[in-house]
């Protein structure tokens, strides 16, 4: 059985005091976690948080990359960057990156191939907005987006992590039930093992307003394997207790 995942998005947040307070505060607390913890943190702050993350206890992850290696594109990120930081985990194809930045279900794809050549694990966002969901399109949409990543992606794809993330869910304080989460992951489960024989291999998270309230229901879904948390990540003892049900 794989390890639950449990990866925090500090999103926009953060500076040199806080982040040490927070790191600090979580490496104390978790002892030897029995899941995975990844801190995804801005990237002005890889250098900082790789010297925090040193003793190995969680992993290091950065919130984009480019599509491409080097050349003339100001403010990107490459792989080859992230890896002289230790990142081992990148998020992609986040919703407000979809939305603010019109990143397409391709450009994603193509980040997605990028990550995976450069021997880091992206994990790929897909989820719904609120219309879409009330339109009755939620597994049309979260399939797409999905499809569009095996497209490009190949036999490779048993290495990614996907993130169900309902648009609609996301810093709103609103959650999608355990029901409605875990029969979405199971959609996206059933298009993993259509699309590769070693789909067992694919951690599927849900990242929709998870918190401490939340969390231990989610998590005992039979298709969630963790989950990319928000706003709770940016909270010792939230963290520290959803961590603690992925532990379970």
């Amino acid at each position: 059985m794989k390890k639950k995942l449990i990866a925090a998005n500090w999103k926009m947040n953060g500076s040199l005091q806080a982040n040490e307070a927070l790191t600090r505060g979580l490496i104390a607390g978790l002892g030897a976690p029995t899941c995975e913890v990844a801190l995804c943190v801005p990237a002005v702050y890889l250098a900082q948080m790789q010297d925090l993350l040193s003793d190995g206890t969680m992993s290091l992850g950065a919130q984009d990359i480019s599509e491409h290696e080097a050349g003339a594109y100001t403010g990107e990120i490459s792989t080859t960057m992230l890896r002289e930081f230790g990142v081992r985990y990148v998020i992609v194809g986040h919703s407000e990156r979809r939305q603010y930045h019109a990143e397409s279900d391709a450009l994603v794809a193509r980040k997605v191939q990028r990550a995976l050549a450069g021997g880091i694990t992206p994990i790929v966002c897909v989820g719904e907005t609120l219309a879409q969901r009330e339109a009755g399109q939620t597994v049309e949409v979260v399939k797409r987006q999905l499809a569009a990543v095996i497209h490009a992606n190949g036999h490779c794809i048993s290495e990614i992590v996907v993130a169900y993330e309902p648009v609609w869910a996301i810093g709103t304080g609103k959650t999608a039930s355990a029901e409605q989460a875990q029969q979405v992951h199971a959609v996206l489960r059933l298009q993993l093992q259509a699309a590769t024989a070693h789909a067992e291999r694919v951690p599927i998270v849900y990242g929709g307003s998870m918190n401490a309230a939340n969390a231990a229901e989610l998590l005992a879904q039979a298709d969630i394997d963790g989950g990319l948390v928000g706003g709770a990540s940016l909270k010792v003892q939230d963290f520290l207790s959803i961590v603690s049900c992925a532990a379970q």
